[in-house]
């Protein structure tokens, strides 16, 4: 049933305690954390059980999109209830339950990296039907802001939303609450940040002096809540000055001052842990693959990125997604690809890609024979063409003769994988799987979730000039 905590739990809390504004930031910290040092692992096995966890039904939603092997996306949730230990951040008076921040993170193997992507909370969208649950009483099909789809449906209405909106397969989800964050920040002993300007906001009960400062618990909640009292008081400005807290964060938590320390470690994963709500699927098994996975990462491999938007035609007050920019970034995401923007010299991606077994190759050298399942006429021909007009190398187009797989799949002969990972990349659902009766060529076979090639040839240069990472910046205070 939707919205079901774990059995697991002998005592679990509310599902109404979640994070405003800035609960995602604690979230990719404590992956990066644990990832950080092999070590962590132990403290999170023992602190594992403080999780709230609910079941999420993702066999409702239908087709979904195909996940790449490997990759990992999580859906950060910060909702605005306020209720119990957050009463104080808003009252009662605010009803139902609304996503404040909405971000995609995405951990990529390939790349050695995260991208965290957020959603606008002013983004107006085409949403989905969702049925009515215990608590919830359901939506309709229709446009409209996309919170709405929490508040009617719940964190399993909007998963399902975030991926038919996106076509990216969500893999878990996590939440923080208020006086969780404030913990994890005082274990940090305070993350420091530069005030370029006086602020006073009483709505996010802020008042900080100019300067260079170490910011408590209390006052990082209010910063990252602060939408009055800094800016040009928008949505879009918070989110920049979010993704400035989250790098400084970071770099504290991944400190030696902090991994070198058993107790402060022990302390900060135990506030985290004790803040966070996830699906009973994001397991400590899960979190120690993404601590193998990203045991390397570097500041400069966390990526930032606000999906590229402008003011929506019919109404300026909301957002409206960039076309083809924001379908391009996430068509990007989906088929993992590298987001920076930047090769090395030789050409190939950041991070050593060429010693990977999945590193892609040139479309020029990859053979395809093209075989379609769907049983719609022309289909394979048509594809064909994309693909050679891509560059690839197709070899023949036929229909099938046997069983055609559920997913649209790349089968690749041993030793061809990188091949398969090349083609899969530029199809907008597909997955791969050897076949070791194969041998340069690999065949291509689509299936009924096929969704045509994907729109990621390039990331677009919008989002390479606008995202930015977690190194130290330079600031007004420098």
């Amino acid at each position: 049933m939707t919205g079901q905590r774990s059995s697991r739990r002998s005592a679990p809390r509310s599902p109404m305690r979640r994070l405003s504004a800035g609960g995602w930031v604690a979230v990719i910290t404590t992956v990066l954390v644990i990832a950080s040092s092999l070590t962590a692992y132990g403290a999170y096995h023992d602190i594992y059980g403080n999780i709230d966890q609910e079941t999420i039904d993702t066999d409702a939603f239908g087709d979904r999109p195909s996940r790449v092997e490997g990759a990992l996306n999580i859906m950060l949730v910060g909702s605005d209830v306020r209720s119990g230990a957050n009463a104080e951040y808003g009252g009662d008076d605010i009803e139902g339950e609304r996503p404040d921040t909405l971000v995609i993170a995405h951990i990529s193997p390939r790349t050695e990296g995260a991208t965290l992507v957020n959603l606008p909370r002013d983004s107006l969208v085409d949403l989905p039907s969702c049925e009515a649950t215990d608590d919830k009483p359901g939506v309709r099909a229709h446009t409209g802001m996309i919170g709405e789809a929490m508040s009617s449906g719940g964190v399993q209405c909007l998963w399902k939303t975030v991926e038919q909106l996106t076509g990216v397969h969500i893999d878990h989800f996590v939440s923080v609450d208020f006086t969780g964050f404030k913990g994890m920040i005082n274990a940090l002993g305070g993350v420091e940040m530069c005030i370029p300007e006086p602020i006073s906001d009483p709505k996010a009960h802020l008042e900080l002096d100019a300067g260079q400062q170490v910011l408590d618990g209390e006052q990082s909640l209010g910063y990252v809540r602060s939408r009055y009292g800094q800016g040009d008081r928008s949505d879009l400005s918070r989110i920049k000055r979010q993704q400035d807290f989250m790098g400084a964060m970071l770099r504290k938590a991944t400190s030696s001052e902090i991994l070198a320390s058993p107790a402060n470690l022990h302390d900060f994963l135990g506030s985290v842990t004790d803040s966070i709500t996830t699906d009973d699927e994001l397991t400590v098994n899960t979190m120690a693959d993404i601590a193998i996975t990203m045991r390397e990462t570097k500041m400069s491999d966390i990526r930032f990125i606000t999906v590229p938007n402008g003011l929506h035609p019919a109404n300026p007050a909301r957002v409206a997604w960039t076309e083809p920019d924001a379908s391009q970034l996430f068509a990007a995401i989906a088929a993992d690809k590298d987001l920076s923007g930047s090769d090395d010299e030789d050409g190939e991606p950041d991070g050593d890609s060429s010693e990977d077994d999945t590193a892609t190759v040139e479309p020029a050298t990859v053979s395809v024979e093209v075989i379609n399942g769907t049983g719609i006429a022309g289909l394979a021909g048509e594809t064909a063409d994309g693909l050679s007009a891509r560059g690839f190398q197709v070899v023949g187009a036929a229909n099938p003769q046997g069983t055609v797989p559920e997913q649209t799949t790349v089968y690749y002969g041993t030793g061809h994988q990188n091949h398969a990972q090349t083609l899969a990349d530029e199809l907008a659902t597909a997955t791969t799987a050897e076949d070791p009766t194969l041998g340069s060529t690999v065949k291509l076979v689509i299936s009924n979730d096929w969704n045509g090639l994907n729109q990621a040839g390039e990331v677009p240069e919008s989002v390479a000039e606008e995202s930015k990472t977690a190194e130290k910046q330079t600031n007004a205070c420098s």
